[in-house]
């Protein structure tokens, strides 16, 4: 029932004269606003409301039948039941269908909304009269004391924070056993209820969350949503249910919507004003914005990206909202935090999304870089996140349910499991092309574990410069690829060439899973992390349906390396790493991420990578020594698109440049530390880096003879060659 309190009233208490306290009991029917119903008889319109209200709820089961429970008990099982839940996730509403729950079983109820009572001692109390219906001589204890049962409820508690000691310590203590009081607010409770061992074991709190996928079809239902749009709202909603009433509300007035968030960027903006109300400044809604994008924020990632040597406070903050949870290795928003913000971040400031997306990638990649094994798969896992909201990419990873998995090498009692594995999904032929890998190439079977150490996935990185003309007989895919290969830019010395033979997961085989998603991780770590890798391929049981994500990752459809088993046909994608390496490939990806944010700039086309010979090196190294001197020369060197260069940078022409003449100089100056090796280094010194005005100068200078200064020139010149051409078979990223 509505409680009408009159303006001289609101200002004698301090209440805000927008108060409004709800009673289950009293005479506040004779001051509520009515209508008459169909037979004549007077109908409150709080009745009304509650009734329109109710009709529209859905789920909280537990929540409403603890709160039964507790209130129709002979005895009260606590004093303090406190909810605590981001804004927008029902805690209102929860509240005001607790209060219809007390109508219904005659217990007296007040609710009192904290927004509009200043939290002081006094105006609290007088708050409390007011919803009590009570005159200035009736007494507040005396009358709590009377009531058989009452439950205080207490709305949007954060706004009275400064009283929790107050109501802790003094207010609860002075009451009797027959009140409940009702807590409703965005933050945890404050220390000093946890700590307190009384309060322990008289207090309940419920953290309050959304609601689930079949809760939200069912408001959806209600509210009239058309069928086929449930899909895309609840991937966006993740059953907030302030988002579903938004929403539902949009459907009303545009009923042939198709729902984007981008469509309605005034619900985004309705749904940001919850999450983040109180926001100190321009670092704070930054540090909102990059903890949207990332999987997992931590300390340093937030100081990278909002490019701050010091980002503590700002990462204390963030910890504190009610909207952000905190993990074992960082701090995370709410689901719908999280695509509130990305879409607002990505449809209002496209290049602000953009430098958050480089400085992220940067970090991630650095980090990858200092770190080896099961760390590195993490920050892959964070790598790849980054493009989950990609429209070709999201269908295809599994962002949730993975944790419990790991990977690791195959061991000999997985050959049983994974040979069945192969039978199931491949048949018998397979199995024994699985069967013969396995005993060939052991060190090269990566298995897929649940928390049970039970293998529920493999993959094969079979090495093909480590195979020979039996081993095509038996295996079809390598026979092909081969085939392929040899009609493509020869291998270089010691270069190597990857399959990804027989990748699949126990249940799922190649179809989206937590596992799939896992193994395309490691497939992506081998990538960066195999010295003078120039192909890798991965064949698939259906090819048209990894057609989208293998472009976006820059693999293509090599038919013609095609093969089958048995009856069935396997379709090969592969990537050239010779011609766009791994720092040129996360680049690539970056700007294709960044590319489908609305308004973004179109990236530049990416220029690949020359594949050089090793006589067209040699000669691409002595024109980069005699055009050291003079940089604008180098600009035509076919060196700065080789796989040296490129590995290191992948921005400008002038940037590359500049990284050539540092290899250059760098590798000549490593002679310097070989005795045998000195004296070439000098020669080179004196008539490239430091040239003297002609060798025979040069020669001069070093007190040699001007056939000895050649002979050791030319030796200089064939040991940097030799040195960068290692360096060109082996460069890669990390």
């Amino acid at each position: 029932m509505v409680k009408l309190v009159t303006p001289a009233a609101n200002e004698r208490v301090g209440v805000s004269k927008k108060h409004a306290l709800y009673s289950s009991i009293g005479d506040a029917k004779k001051l509520s606003p009515h209508t008459r119903n169909t037979e004549g008889k007077t109908t409150m319109l709080a009745d009304r409301l509650r009734a329109a209200r109710h009709a529209q709820f859905v789920g909280r089961t537990s929540e409403k039948d603890q709160f039964h429970a507790a209130i129709t008990d002979t005895a009260l099982p606590y004093f303090v039941l406190y909810i605590f839940g981001p804004g927008g996730v029902g805690k209102t509403t929860l509240l005001q269908e607790y209060n219809l729950m007390c109508e219904r079983e005659g217990v007296r109820s007040v609710y009192l909304d904290a927004r509009n009572i200043e939290p002081t001692p006094d105006v609290f109390s007088a708050a409390l009269r007011m919803g009590l219906g009570l005159g200035a001589a009736d007494s507040l204890h005396v009358t709590l004391a009377e009531q058989p049962r009452l439950v205080l409820l207490v709305d949007t508690y954060e706004a009275i924070a400064t009283l929790d000691d107050w109501l802790r310590e003094e207010f609860m203590p002075a009451l009797g056993d027959n009140i409940l009081l009702v807590l409703a607010g965005r933050n945890p409770p404050a220390a000093g209820w946890r700590a307190d061992p009384g309060w322990q074991s008289l207090m309940c709190v419920v953290p309050l969350r959304n609601l689930a996928p079949d809760e939200g079809i069912r408001y959806l239902e209600r509210r009239r949503v058309p069928a086929e749009q449930y899909r895309s709202v609840l991937s966006f909603t993740h059953g907030h249910p302030l988002a579903l009433s938004l929403i539902a509300d949009a459907f009303v007035q545009r009923p042939d919507m198709e729902f984007e968030p981008e469509v309605v960027p005034d619900i985004v903006q309705t749904l940001l004003a919850q999450f983040a109300r109180e926001v100190p400044g321009a670092a704070y809604r930054a540090a909102l914005e990059a903890c949207s994008l990332v999987r997992l924020m931590t300390e340093s990632l937030l100081a990278d990206m909002l490019a701050v040597e010091d980002a503590h406070a700002i990462f204390e903050w963030l910890q504190g909202l009610s909207f952000i949870d905190n993990g074992v290795e960082g701090v995370f928003p709410h689901d719908l935090a999280r695509e509130a913000l990305a879409s607002d971040l990505r449809w209002r400031n496209p290049e602000w999304y953009a430098t958050l997306h480089e400085r992220a990638r940067k970090h991630y990649f650095q980090r990858f870089q200092q770190s080896t094994g099961v760390l590195q798969q993490r920050i892959l896992i964070d790598y790849i996140y980054l493009h989950r909201d990609n429209p070709l990419v999201k269908p295809f990873f599994e962002w949730q349910g993975g944790s419990g998995f790991i990977a690791d090498a195959m061991q000999p009692t997985d050959m049983t499991p994974l040979m069945a594995m192969v039978a199931q999904h491949e048949g018998m032929e397979s199995r024994h092309i699985a069967k013969y890998w396995f005993q060939r190439q052991p060190e090269n079977v990566l298995v897929v574990r649940d928390a049970k150490r039970r293998p529920v996935g493999f993959v094969i990185m079979l090495a093909v410069e480590r195979t020979n003309a039996d081993d095509d007989v038996v295996d079809p895919a390598l026979k092909s690829i081969k085939a392929f290969l040899a009609h493509q830019i020869p291998l270089r010395q010691g270069e190597r060439v990857t399959i990804f033979r027989h990748w699949m997961a126990h249940d799922t085989y190649q179809d989206v899973s937590p596992v799939q998603s896992l193994l395309i991780v490691n497939m992506v770590r081998h990538y960066l992390v195999t010295p003078r890798l120039a192909y890798a391929f991965a064949p698939c049981a259906d090819p048209d349906m990894y057609q989208l994500p293998f472009t976006y990752a820059d693999f293509h459809r090599f038919p013609q390396a095609d093969y089958s088993v048995g009856e069935r046909t396997y379709g090969v994608y592969g990537h050239d790493w010779r011609i766009m390496p791994p720092i040129p490939w996360l680049d690539l990806l970056g700007t294709r991420e960044i590319a489908t944010a609305p308004n973004a700039t179109p990236p530049l086309p990416t220029e690949q990578v020359i594949v050089l010979s090793e006589s067209e090196f040699a000669n691409a190294v002595l024109d980069a020594l005699r055009d050291y001197p003079r940089p604008d020369l180098l600009h035509d060197n076919p060196l700065l698109r080789s796989r040296l260069v490129m590995e290191r940078t992948v921005m400008n022409e002038q940037s590359r440049v500049q990284v050539l003449r540092v290899l250059v100089r760098e590798t000549a100056e490593t002679m310097q530390s070989a005795p045998r090796e000195a004296k070439f280094y000098r020669a080179l010194y004196h008539t490239y880096i430091q040239p003297a005005a002609t060798q025979e100068a040069a020669a001069e200078m070093l007190d040699l003879p001007f056939s000895s200064f050649r002979r050791h020139l030319k030796s200089g010149i064939e040991r940097v060659t030799e040195l960068l051409w290692t360096q060109e078979l082996g460069a890669v990223g990390v």
